[in-house]
C-alpha cells in the first residue's frame, strides 16, 4: 500500500509539474525595442521611405503586421528581393532576434504624403504587430542620403 500512494503521489506531483509548465509558455509577450528609426527627407512631394531595426529580446517570435502614420494616407511594408521591391503583408521578427529594415533591403513606404516632412522634424508612426502591444516610435527626418552603420 505505501508503494501506490508513493507511486500515485509521484503520479500526481509529475502532472501538476508539465501543467504548470505548460501554462507559462501561453502567455508569453515578445520584448521588442525599436532603434535607429529613421526617414530620410523625401525627394518627391507624395512619398517617402523609412528604416528601423526591431529586437526581439524574449524567446516568443511576433510579425510586424502593419504600421500607420498621420503624414500618409498609406505605410506600406516593402520586400526588397531579386532587385525589386513588393509590397508584404507582415514580416517576422524572430524569437531572440531581429528584424532589420534597411536602405537596400527590406524597407518602410509612406505614400499618399499628406505633407513633405523635412530635415529636422519627427514622423509618429504607429508599429502594429500580431502578439506585442501597438508602439508608436517617432521617425526624424535625416538628410535625404543619410546611411547609418549597422554596429
Amino acid at each position: 500500500m505505501n508503494r501506490r500512494t508513493t507511486l500515485a503521489t509521484a503520479v500526481v506531483l509529475a502532472a501538476g509539474l508539465t501543467l504548470a509548465g505548460c501554462s507559462g509558455g501561453g502567455d508569453d509577450k515578445p520584448e521588442l525595442k525599436v532603434s535607429g528609426a529613421f526617414m530620410p527627407e523625401p525627394v518627391m512631394d507624395d512619398m517617402a521611405a523609412g528604416f528601423l531595426t526591431i529586437k526581439n529580446g524574449s524567446s516568443t517570435a511576433d510579425r510586424l503586421t502593419s504600421l500607420t502614420s498621420d503624414i500618409a494616407g498609406e505605410v506600406q511594408i516593402h520586400e526588397a528581393k531579386d532587385q525589386k521591391m513588393k509590397g508584404v503583408k507582415s514580416f517576422d521578427i524572430p524569437a531572440n532576434g531581429e528584424l532589420n529594415l534597411e536602405r537596400g533591403g527590406n524597407h518602410i513606404m509612406f505614400l499618399q504624403l499628406k505633407k513633405k516632412p523635412a530635415r529636422g522634424e519627427k514622423v509618429a508612426v504607429e508599429l502594429h504587430f500580431e502578439k506585442a502591444a501597438t508602439m508608436t516610435v517617432d521617425f526624424p527626418v535625416e538628410e535625404t542620403t543619410h546611411n547609418p552603420k549597422k554596429q
